[in-house]
């Protein structure tokens, strides 16, 4: 039997992208009305991911499942972090605010985070999960692939930033991967129910 799983997202890419992940749990992923707006006013992305999942839960008297991901550079105190979406107008704007703020720093240390939170109909967080991937920013973008920090966030143990990896390689150690692979278990858990 499968179940409803809406995703609180209007991006058919992130929808995309959780389905790959979610293709043999058992549920049935769709995408957020889009006239539902969340606001996200939490101060941590485990924060914002359990405030979009239990509003859009409620709304659409459906399970859940939210994410809420981005950048924290070391040398930045963790910014562009909750913000790093609206650290510019676009990926472009934003990568070089970031190289700016960066200037000739030693220290390029820097970190993808995502945290996910799925909410039952009636809104209860039931499960959080949060994956981490380290690596650190260059000086320019390198590689066509992914979006967002991707073509500035290098990761050593790879030797490849995250938009020069294939898909399959970064899913495999990408911040989003490591929160899927932990939440996917216990998602398959609550069908057994």
């Amino acid at each position: 039997m499968t179940k409803l799983l809406v995703v609180a997202t209007g991006n058919p890419g992130k929808l995309r992208e959780m389905q790959a992940y979610l293709a043999d749990s058992g549920w049935e992923l769709t995408l957020k009305p889009e006239d539902l707006d969340v606001e996200e006013t939490g101060i941590t992305f485990a924060e914002n991911a359990a405030l979009k999942a239990s509003q859009v839960a409620k709304a659409t008297g459906n399970w859940a499942i939210a994410d809420d991901s981005g950048l924290g550079v070391d040398e930045l105190n963790g910014a562009p972090g909750v913000y790093s979406a609206r650290y510019g107008n676009s990926d472009a704007e934003r990568i070089a605010r970031l190289l700016k703020e960066l200037g000739t720093s030693e220290n390029r240390q820097a970190q993808f985070v995502c945290a996910i939170a799925v909410a039952n109909p009636q809104g209860e967080i039931i499960i959080q999960s949060e994956g981490i991937c380290r690596g650190e920013i260059l000086d320019a973008p390198r590689g066509e692939g992914g979006f967002g920090y991707d073509p500035v966030f290098y990761v050593p143990e790879k030797q490849l930033t995250f938009a020069e990896m294939t898909p399959s390689e970064k899913k495999s150690i990408s911040h989003r991967g490591k929160a899927l692979k932990d939440l996917v278990p216990r998602l398959i858990k609550i069908l057994e129910l």
